[in-house]
């Protein structure tokens, strides 16, 4: 055993000697899989990164989610086209349309036994200022199934309660944002900020959201980091004037509420939770139905699946870096070929040394693993060069082009045992072939 192990290693020792003494021609054999290698990574470190970016971005549009939000036109406004009569009945049914509102978020909710939430919400751009300071921010009217849905924590205080909703008071919660620019060294809760013409009182302020403008700006969100909540009450009675409403009205779910020329819609978008992902499409479907009923026939509203869009977003990314991948193993293989030319050069150039070393005592399977610890050398110190420089190109991507990559330990462990792999599969001819050859013609081989 121990004499078998002493030959193993001799013969490594000579393959080692072998790479060491022809290192330019060791370093542009290994090049095929240096490349590959790195493309390898680089590939599988952006696929990586991608769906990362997709559940994050199925987290931030929430789960289960579809969102309807009005279209909005003027109501004042007839537009001119070549079909007049068809542009005339849509806009007699626009006008018979009461847009979005209370009663239909609060309908949803009670008709439809798929739907596990609603959050109806009034979306406000506005300055939010306390104590001579002001930010530029967003004020939204929602209720408490808006931070179910969205998954939102808060780090101080409580969220809205009944009596608040009931008779629409004058409270909010702050995100975190908010909280660290008007409040950096004080404490917000009992504080009152300013939102438009109406002061509000402090409630809670939310747990920092971890976005970033890209994801905002894709998925067409509020930063919920800089935006002030209020009960949907108190911002359609103390500040909207696109819906006059009552007290008594809220109670009864919007039903007397009036619309203004200026926008019929009471609501920018409702959310609606389904209890199973495989109840969207369904769902959907049967909101349109409803919805339409509701409009009179009109088109003035929009509705979208965020997780089924996200989904098929994934699905196309899959298939790109599928694609990127297959080339990528290409030039893995067009690596290993050059190994096997390489070394079945080498077999070539040393058919003597291969005699002497069976004249004193070496067998074909000596041989064999010298050679092929020749190539798996080659292969392997490719494969580790690769990595590096994979890493390298991924850190490069995210740097410079803001493509998120995340290079996994699988990733590196697949790589080196592919390279590996490699040396083996490709110099095993050559190796064979130089176990082949005959002693005594080796040895008068010139």
């Amino acid at each position: 055993m121990k004499n078998k192990l002493d030959k193993y290693f001799l013969s490594f020792h000579i393959a080692l000697g072998a790479v060491y003494d022809n290192k330019v021609r060791s370093i542009l054999t290994a090049l095929g899989i240096i490349f590959g290698v790195a493309a390898v990574i680089a590939m599988l470190a952006i696929g990586t990164g991608a769906k990362k970016e997709v559940l994050d971005q199925m987290k931030l549009v929430g789960v289960n989610n579809i969102v309807i939000t009005p279209i909005k036109q003027d109501l004042n406004i007839t537009e001119t086209s070549s079909d007049d009569n068809e542009s005339k009945e849509e806009e007699s049914k626009q006008k018979l349309s009461r847009g979005l509102n209370l009663q239909e978020a609060q309908s949803i909710k009670n008709i439809i036994p798929s739907v596990e939430r609603v959050s109806p919400q009034v979306i406000n751009k506005t300055n939010i200022i306390y104590d001579g300071k002001g930010i530029q921010g967003t004020f939204t009217g929602i209720t408490n199934d808006f931070f179910h849905i969205y998954s939102l924590d808060l780090v101080q205080g409580n969220f809205f309660n009944q009596y608040q909703y009931e008779n629409a008071k004058q409270v909010c919660i702050i995100g975190h944002n908010i909280k660290s620019r008007l409040f950096p060294t004080e404490e917000a809760l009992g504080k009152q900020i300013k939102c438009g013409d109406i002061w509000l009182t402090i409630v809670g302020v939310l747990k920092s959201q971890a976005v970033d403008s890209e994801q905002i700006d894709d998925l067409k969100l509020n930063d919920y980091n800089l935006n002030v909540y209020a009960p949907i009450g108190t911002v359609l009675l103390r500040f909207n004037d696109r819906s006059i409403v009552t007290k008594k009205s809220l109670k009864g779910r919007g039903r007397d509420a009036k619309t203004t020329p200026k926008d019929r819609n009471q609501l920018d978008k409702i959310v609606v939770q389904v209890k199973e992902t495989a109840q969207l499409k369904s769902t959907a479907a049967v909101l349109n139905k409803m919805l339409k009923r509701r409009h009179s026939g009109a088109q003035d509203y929009q509705i979208t699946v965020p997780e089924l869009l996200l989904k098929q977003e994934q699905k196309t990314r899959s298939i790109f870096n599928l694609v990127l991948g297959a080339i990528a193993s290409i030039s893995l293989i067009v690596g290993g070929i050059g190994i096997m030319n390489i070394m079945l050069a080498s077999v070539l150039e040393r058919i003597r040394e291969i005699g002497v070393r069976r004249a004193i005592g070496a067998t074909q399977k000596d041989v064999v693993f010298q050679f092929l610890s020749e190539a798996t050398i080659i292969s392997v110190a490719g494969g580790l060069l690769g990595i590096l420089l994979g890493v390298i190109i991924a850190q490069l991507i995210t740097q410079f082009t803001e493509i998120p990559t995340i290079i996994s330990g699988f990733s590196i462990m697949l790589s080196f045992g592919v390279s590996a792999g490699i040396g083996v599969v490709f110099g095993y001819m050559p190796a064979k072939k130089a176990a082949m050859q005959d002693p005594v013609s080796s040895l008068r081989h010139e």
